[in-house]
């Protein structure tokens, strides 16, 4: 019996990472290595149970990381800029990461475009953060982070990701006005939004895994649906039996909410609503149905997900 080729899988025990482990262990082409600080947390004795290897390694140990790819096939390399904030942290983590993924056959890595292409520094209409980006966990990605794949030589796909429909369910769900209606406040206007299912994101990671043919070298923009906020707050009403009034915040009275990640989050969607020609031809539904054939519509994925719904 041939021994089935091992994914190592970062950020395992993370809403993508998980979701693209969970992908894997249900397809059972390839085996399975999820990397864990803590191999013991819950998250990673659920991976355990269903069959993956569970490996410590820690994203600021680079020797962690090359004992954790050891004898693999490829890797998905994900990083987790919103535990810290930190644009430094999360180049120094891809640094790390690429190089402990030399001698890989295949490396998925999780990016983003670079904002900079499209709104400047000096352009007012967002606040500049940290003097040198807007969007922090877009720019380090595809601004500097992307070329040192290539730089090192690895085989890369490199897949762009979209708005997590998973972010519906909590902080970004309608919430009850005082009059008691629903109200969906996405700030994103009368723009298009690119979403999918963090499920889809795992199946696509799949496909893209299987074919490295035709993946190697590409860059793949992974999109189920792009939607308005009228779109989405009539995919709510659907599956909540009522009505659900659409009223977008503006970008600036988001940043104010002043949560942890508002700012960032703000000038995130305010790159969606403003720029929506620059990142809705880069998240191709129809390749990214491809990859995913049995891929959920926002309204199915609420259905599914229904009892975890948390309206404000």
């Amino acid at each position: 019996m041939t021994e089935k080729k091992i994914i190592a899988v970062v950020g395992a025990t993370g809403e993508q990472g998980g979701a693209v482990a969970r992908a894997l262990l249900a397809d059972g082409e390839f085996a399975v290595r999820a990397l864990a600080r803590n191999p013991e947390a819950a998250a990673a004795q659920k991976l355990a149970a269903l069959g993956a290897e569970i490996v410590r390694a820690d994203l600021y140990d680079v020797e962690s990381l090359r004992k954790a790819f050891d004898g693999a096939y490829g890797a998905y390399l994900v990083t987790p800029f919103f535990t810290h904030m930190s644009a430094a942290k999360e180049l120094e983590e891809v640094k790390n990461l690429v190089a402990a993924a030399k001698g890989l056959h295949h490396v998925v890595w999780s990016t983003l475009e670079d904002t900079r292409e499209v709104i400047s520094l000096d352009d007012d209409r967002m606040p500049t953060l940290d003097e040198k980006y807007k969007v922090p966990h877009f720019d380090v990605k595809g601004g500097e982070a992307d070329p040192l794949f290539e730089q090192a030589g690895l085989p890369t796909t490199y897949v762009r990701m979209s708005f997590y429909w998973n972010n519906l369910l909590r902080g970004m769900a309608p919430h009850r006005a005082a009059d008691g209606s629903l109200v969906l406040s996405l700030p994103m206007g009368e723009s298009r939004i690119s979403g999918i299912a963090t499920e889809d994101i795992g199946k696509a990671i799949v496909s893209v895994l299987k074919h490295p043919e035709k993946s190697v070298g590409q860059t793949i923009g992974l999109g189920a649906e792009h939607l308005t906020g009228q779109e989405v707050a009539q995919a709510f009403s659907d599956v909540l039996g009522e009505d659900v009034r659409y009223e977008p915040l503006s970008h600036n009275d988001f940043r104010a909410l002043g949560f942890r990640e508002a700012v960032e989050i703000g000038n995130m969607l305010q790159y969606y609503t403003e720029f929506d020609t620059h990142i809705l031809p880069r998240r191709d539904t129809g390749q990214t149905r491809e990859l995913v054939p049995a891929w959920l519509t926002l309204q199915e994925f609420l259905a599914a997900h229904r009892e975890d719904i948390v309206i404000g």
